[in-house]
């Protein structure tokens, strides 16, 4: 549980994801989502409740489950006056990774700016610095991915990119949680998906033969 003010932001919702699975949360704005995933990225502490992750308890070892985690929220988290190998540099540096001449190259060619390497974050666009914290966050090898609404200024190209690298990830026995309003990614993309309201989890679901016409509607009925 989180609240802010006397409101409860999130309120008893329990979460387990297994390795190798990719949950979805959708619901309308103010239904707590971004303030789940903050809690998840070890962010913000929950007012009661427990969290562990990786197995790490986050009350009490937080910072021994941070490796393990790649959060991306509303903004990239880069430097725009660095260049994306610079921003890519500090970052390993910050997470104690390994060869980084090789591992720096790989996570660019992965998003799709390896000939922009050597250019300031400043220069991208919007959707280039969100590839940018996409490279950010899958450069340490983290376990676990957080994302909240990832595809945000992304244009299709990098939206296929993003695609393939969730699909890859979970393949990998890692798992990913996203927050989106896009329904449609949100079941085609996910093993799962959470539906929350004022709080509260009121509905998970698992997407495997799943029609994103009929959890439309049933989301719906939900939120209503």
């Amino acid at each position: 549980m989180r609240a802010f003010g006397g409101r409860r932001a999130v309120d008893g919702v329990d979460l387990e994801l297994a390795p190798g699975r990719r949950l979805s949360v959708v619901g309308p704005n103010g239904a707590g989502k971004s303030t789940l995933l903050r809690i998840l990225a070890t962010l913000l502490r929950p007012d009661a409740g427990t969290l562990e992750l990786a197995g790490h308890d986050c009350d009490h070892h937080a910072q021994r489950a941070r490796p393990s985690l790649g959060y991306l929220g509303h903004d990239p988290l880069v430097y725009l006056d660095l260049t994306a190998w610079q921003n890519l540099e500090l970052f390993g540096d910050l997470f104690g990774v390994d060869d980084l001449r090789n591992r720096i190259p790989d996570a660019l060619s992965r998003v799709g700016l390896l000939p922009r390497a050597h250019d300031p974050v400043r220069t991208f666009s919007r959707g280039m610095a969100q590839r940018m914290g996409i490279a950010r966050l899958t450069l340490h090898d983290p376990v676990l991915l957080v994302l909240d609404e990832p595809y945000t200024g992304l244009d299709a190209q990098g939206a296929r990119l993003l695609d393939g690298l969730l699909e890859g990830f979970a393949s990998g026995g890692r798992g990913a949680v996203m927050v989106t309003h896009e329904l449609g990614r949100a079941v085609d993309l996910a093993d799962e998906v959470l539906v929350m309201r004022a709080g509260r989890a009121v509905d998970r679901c698992d997407t495997a033969g799943m029609d994103a016409a009929a959890f439309a509607a049933r989301y719906q009925e939900l939120t209503a």
